[in-house]
């Protein structure tokens, strides 16, 4: 594990590989740990790097929402930090995704590559406000693990959820390790974000949607729609997963990155 100075905080990451930088950014409640599987299989063709976003993993906690523009600005801050000068790839999934409009916004230059894994550019609806409302009231009177109890079984696929146990021990205890502002944080934050269509019509970057076909959190249809918004967009469908392609199913999601990023990239360089 190593560790930098982002907006004054103390933030973790690992990093393997080395060619195109490409950051992957992890959703609610996890950390860095979602990206094993391409810290490993993704580390002879670019420079992976997986940060623990605030309150999450080993990371230092920011108290208060944390806005999608802040999530934007640490990540921002985070490349600036390891001394990245040369354009990037951000791979968001799911809370990580949703700040990518506010990222190509505001640092859309030091792109080279947009990737929204299981994620939408749509606000929160009303019924969806009123649910982050009751798990801020759950994880303030019961603490963190209440709400990984109450949201885990809807993040896999439910094939996944039946016939993987020890997958979904995995992500239970990558999820315990949240701290209350981190989980907190992260609600309020979700529950203010806009919508971002109007910033993903703009883009003007190579993108790539990966979305799984059981995904009981954010359908389909949303990635679709994201797919629909960015120019040139590629869309890629992974069967048989839910909310977490990359771990359901790690080889598919790898190769769908893999040949994006040779597209960026075809010789290698």
């Amino acid at each position: 594990m190593k560790y930098v100075r982002v907006n004054n905080l103390r933030i973790a990451y690992e990093e393997s590989g080395k060619g195109i930088p490409i950051i992957f950014v992890h959703g609610f409640p996890l950390n860095h740990r979602l990206w094993e599987p391409q810290l490993s299989g993704l580390k002879e063709t670019m420079h992976v790097i997986t940060p623990d976003l605030p309150g999450h993993g080993k990371s230092e906690a920011r108290f208060g929402a944390y806005l999608m523009n802040l999530v934007a600005d640490d990540i921002n801050g985070f490349i600036d930090a390891l001394g990245i000068t040369v354009p990037v790839v951000v791979c968001g999934l799911s809370l990580g995704g949703y700040m990518l409009g506010q990222f190509y916004q505001k640092y859309g230059k030091r792109l080279s590559g947009l990737i929204f894994t299981a994620t939408r550019a749509s606000p929160d609806s009303e019924a969806a406000k009123l649910n982050r409302d009751r798990l801020v009231v759950l994880a303030r009177q019961s603490g963190p693990q209440a709400v990984v109890e109450d949201v885990l079984p809807k993040f896999m696929s439910p094939k996944t959820y039946q016939s993987r146990p020890e997958l979904v021990d995995e992500v239970r205890g990558i999820m315990r390790t949240t701290s209350l502002d981190g989980v907190v944080g992260d609600l309020l934050g979700m529950r203010e974000r806009p919508d971002t269509h109007d910033l993903l019509c703009k883009v003007n970057v190579p993108a790539l949607v990966i979305h799984g076909t059981d995904d009981q959190l954010i359908p389909l249809s949303e990635g679709e729609r994201i797919s629909d918004t960015i120019p040139g967009a590629r869309m890629c469908v992974v069967p048989d997963a839910g909310h977490l392609p990359n771990l359901e199913q790690p080889e598919l999601f790898n190769q769908a990155v893999i040949e994006f990023i040779q597209q960026l990239n075809p010789k290698g360089n």
